[in-house]
């Protein structure tokens, strides 16, 4: 007998789920997974605990949700990296997608640093599964380009890494970097900065 279809979850339900994760979003992030309690979601999504328990089982699965969807957006980015492109223009765009999402995303940030620095308990597959696979190709890419000389000898994978480092870090020490800048808007000297900064770096070396 033909598997049924699953069904459509309904406009309500649909809606349910969004407010569970956005005031899941706002918990994690603020009090971390293990201060975290369905409780305080269940009060931030406005709903009862047993309606939160209908649409997830427990406070691991919206965990774990959150950071799956997490994952995905942060590696949009990255799998739109041209191959075809022009290489240094391909890697500042890049550089501006990222600083553009940790300014936008700041507890999205928080919550997948947060799930790293404890080791990613409850990540590690999904780093192994999807990132690994596409940051593997982007080194691969990134290594032709230095090979052809169209970019100058840097290591691939640290490269990403300084990317990485240096976007998002506007995110995570956010509170930091707002005294250190008197509450200036970052946004405004950051891309300014970040994108002289790989400038440099990447122009290829002249013979």
């Amino acid at each position: 007998m033909p598997d049924t279809p699953a069904k459509k979850p309904s406009r309500i339900q649909t809606r349910n789920r969004r407010l569970i994760l956005d005031a899941a979003l706002d918990v994690f992030s603020t009090d971390g997974y293990g201060g975290a309690t369905l409780d305080a979601i269940a009060k931030g999504a406005g709903l009862s605990k047993p309606n939160l328990l209908y649409y997830f089982d427990g406070k691991t699965e919206i965990y774990v949700t959150l950071l799956s969807q997490l994952l995905e957006t942060w590696l949009d980015p990255l799998i739109e990296l041209d191959p075809e492109g022009d290489p240094i223009e391909e890697l500042l765009g890049y550089v501006r997608l990222k600083l553009d999402m940790a300014l936008e995303l700041p507890a999205e940030s928080k919550l997948f640093a947060g799930e790293i620095l404890q080791g990613a308990p409850r990540m590690t597959d999904h780093l192994k599964d999807d990132l690994k696979p596409l940051f593997d190709q982007k080194c691969i890419v990134i290594q032709h380009w230095i090979d052809t000389g169209r970019i100058a000898p840097v290591d691939p994978a640290h490269l990403i890494f300084s990317i990485w480092a240096t976007t998002q870090h506007y995110a995570d020490f956010g509170a930091q970097v707002s005294v250190l800048l008197g509450g200036d808007d970052p946004s405004l000297r950051a891309g300014a900065h970040l994108e002289m900064m790989f400038r440099k770096l990447l122009a290829p070396v002249i013979q």
